[in-house]
């Protein structure tokens, strides 16, 4: 996830420098394309990762994102660029890790453990948007798809000899897949993901460059934003865990992370529109701002995945987990697409607007089509 994350945040402002990068909707596309891999392999993945297990399915993928990034780190124009994220997003490997981690542990510590796996994703996040800008300094966009392309094999080594071995699998059971397409609960869920990384990613396309024209911080000072702000988060992800969990407030907790991720657009949208605050008043709100997106997002991406695992029957889960990692990579995808053209059209104001729409449809989702949060299995 650090090989993953470490171009966000300068990939917008980067890309300008390479042939076709001028065209900022051809930006949004290029930071987007590995979602629309992702979204077309993830399922097909999960489906083999119920077959063939789940150790030589992650491996298989990650040696498509190696690949991938080795494409993206010799590109000179925005169109290799393009064809280089397709090729990292082809290692659609979600599915099948998150499926190996609900092998690896009790009904009962799942959502812990999604926490955990949640929190390192956050962790590798908050650390991407710190160092990105410094070693984007040193060596280059092409420089940090290198590093990408080393971290990747470094996941080969950790995944041999760092991972504990999964169970055996139980036999797949003819019907699954055609049940969790149309199982009510995981359809919200699945909506939910979708719209969710559409906005994380759409957020991105024009954040950066927000930073630099309001707040006035040049790119290899964004970390000071980006850093404070998820760690901040944290302090309220694991109480919002405990309530979800052992208060059994689930429900409570999902919806108000949904409604932090909408205020934040609408701070942003109004942000935008007062740009004569001040340097120092314009970094404040802008940290508060991604601090306050950070809490929700963390949130729901440990709940998310938790919930799909639970719902899901045995014979099943990496499928499950499939379509809606699948979803998740349309998100991306989506958010990237959106996300330069809505800051091509209509500016920042537009890119922010557009998010808090999502963020509506998402709320009104959840109140219309209420679904019962699975109990949990006794241990």
């Amino acid at each position: 996830m650090l090989g993953l994350f470490i171009v966000l945040p300068v990939f917008a402002v980067a890309a300008r420098d390479l042939t076709g990068g001028q065209d900022v909707a051809a930006i949004g596309l290029a930071l987007g394309a590995y979602g629309l891999t992702q979204a077309c392999l993830q399922l097909p993945f999960g489906i083999l990762a119920d077959h063939w297990g789940r150790k030589p399915v992650i491996a298989c993928g990650l040696a498509l994102f190696v690949a991938g990034s080795i494409v993206c780190a010799l590109a000179d124009s925005i169109s290799a660029m393009t064809l280089g994220r397709m090729l990292q997003g082809s290692g659609a490997i979600s599915a099948a890790i998150t499926a190996l981690v609900a092998d690896l542990t009790r009904d009962s510590q799942r959502s812990k453990a999604m926490a955990m796996v949640g929190g390192s994703i956050a962790l590798m996040f908050a650390l991407s948007l710190a160092v990105a800008p410094v070693i984007f300094g040193w060596v280059g966009l092409g420089g940090l798809f290198w590093l990408t392309c080393v971290l990747g094999l470094g996941a080969f080594w950790a995944l041999f000899r760092l991972v504990p071995a999964a169970p055996p699998l139980p036999a797949v059971v003819p019907g699954t897949f055609r049940q969790m397409l149309v199982e009510p609960r995981l359809i919200r869920l699945n909506l939910g993901v979708f719209i969710l990384h559409a906005i994380q990613i759409a957020m991105w396309v024009a954040v950066p460059a927000l930073l630099i024209q309001l707040a006035g911080l040049p790119l290899q000072q964004h970390w000071m934003i980006y850093v404070p702000a998820v760690v901040a988060s944290f302090f309220v992800l694991w109480p919002a865990m405990m309530q979800a969990e052992r208060h059994k407030r689930m429900a409570q907790v999902f919806a108000f992370a949904v409604v932090l991720i909408g205020l934040v657009q609408l701070g942003f949208v109004l942000l935008v529109g007062h740009g004569d605050l001040g340097q120092l008043l314009a970094i404040l709100l802008i940290l508060l701002l991604i601090a306050v997106f950070f809490t929700g997002f963390n949130i729901l991406e440990a709940l998310q995945p938790s919930l799909i695992s639970r719902i899901a029957p045995a014979t099943g889960k990496a499928r499950a987990l499939g379509i809606y990692n699948t979803l998740q990579s349309l998100g991306l995808f989506v958010g990237g697409a959106m996300g330069g053209w809505l800051l091509q059209t209509g500016g920042y104001a537009a890119v922010f607007a557009g998010c808090g729409l999502l963020a509506l449809v998402w709320l009104i989702i959840l109140v219309k089509w209420p679904a019962r949060v699975p109990a949990e299995t006794p241990t």
